[in-house]
C-alpha cells in the first residue's frame, strides 16, 4: 500500500531535503525513523526539495508499506523518535500509483523578513533595517505572472528539461516589523525564490528599475540577477493536491 506523510521541519540543522551521501538532510531522518518503527527499511519521496537551512511548513512525501492500521500510533511513535525540528503532522493512505512530486498542483513559498534585531527569530527570517519601496517591489512582482521563462533566477548548470513555471501569486505584505513575500507556482527552479527575492529587494532599494526587472526576465541569464537572499528567511508553506487525494480533517 502507498502512503502519504506530511511533516515540518526547521531546517537550519540540514543540508536541505534530499538524502546525501556526505551530508545529513531531513529526508534521511525521515528514513531512518520510519525503517526504526515499522523495523524494514523504508525510502521515501519528498514533494518538494528545500536546500540547506530552509524551512517548511508542510512538505509530504510517500512510502510504500503492508496495511498500517492505526496510522495515528504511528504518528505518535514516528514523533517519539525524530529530532525537536521535525514534526510528522499525519499519515494516510493513497491509491498505489500516487506519487507525492508529480501529483502535486501547486507548491507556495513566504519569504520572512524582520526588519527589526529579534532573537527568538534567528535562523527563522533574514534580519535588514534597510528601507525599501514596497509599492515598487510588488510593482515587479506582479511582472511575475505574464512570464512563463525563469532562467535568469535558476541556478546554473541545474539538470532541468526547460525553466517554464506558472506563477499565479507573487506579492509583498508587511504586517509590523515582518515583510513577507509570498509566491506560487505550480514548479519551482533550484534556489529560484531566493534570487528572485534578492533581486526584488535590488528594485526596493532603488538599485533596479521595474522596467530593468522585466528585461532581466527576458534576458534569460542569471549573471544579471541580484545575489540570493540567504536561506533562512524562506519556507515551503503549502504544498497543494486535487481535493479528493487529502481525507478531510
Amino acid at each position: 500500500m502507498r502512503y502519504f506523510i506530511e511533516l515540518a521541519y526547521k531546517g537550519t540543522a540540514y543540508n536541505g531535503w534530499q538524502k546525501q551521501n556526505n551530508a545529513l538532510g531531513v529526508q534521511q531522518v525521515i528514513e531512518e525513523a520510519l525503517s526504526m518503527v515499522l523495523r524494514i527499511p523504508i525510502e521515501i519521496m519528498g514533494s518538494s526539495r528545500t536546500d540547506t537551512g530552509v524551512h517548511a511548513e508542510q512538505q509530504y512525501a510517500h512510502f510504500d508499506f503492508e496495511e498500517i492500521r492505526d496510522t495515528k500510533s504511528l504518528v505518535h511513535k514516528l514523533n517519539g523518535v525524530t529530532p525537536y525540528d521535525i514534526a510528522i503532522k499525519r499519515i494516510f493512505v493513497v491509491p498505489d500509483d500516487t506519487n507525492s512530486r508529480f501529483i502535486a498542483t501547486h507548491r507556495r513559498y513566504e519569504y520572512r523578513i524582520c526588519r527589526n534585531k529579534n532573537p527568538f527569530l534567528q535562523h527563522m527570517a533574514y534580519t535588514t533595517q534597510a528601507e525599501v519601496d514596497l509599492i515598487k517591489m510588488n510593482a515587479a512582482a506582479a511582472l511575475l505572472l505574464k512570464h512563463v521563462d525563469f532562467e535568469s533566477f535558476s541556478k546554473i548548470h541545474t539538470n532541468v528539461n526547460n525553466f517554464r513555471c506558472s506563477i499565479s501569486e507573487a506579492k509583498w505584505e508587511e504586517t509590523g516589523d515582518m515583510l513577507i513575500f509570498s509566491i506560487q507556482s505550480n514548479r519551482f527552479l533550484r534556489g529560484m525564490v531566493r534570487a528572485l527575492v534578492g533581486t526584488l529587494l535590488e528594485v526596493g532599494k532603488g538599485k533596479r528599475s521595474v522596467a530593468e526587472f522585466e528585461e532581466l526576465i527576458l534576458a534569460k541569464n542569471r549573471k544579471k540577477a541580484g545575489a540570493q537572499a540567504p536561506a533562512e528567511g524562506l519556507f515551503l508553506v503549502e504544498v497543494g493536491y486535487p481535493a479528493e487525494l487529502l481525507p478531510v480533517t
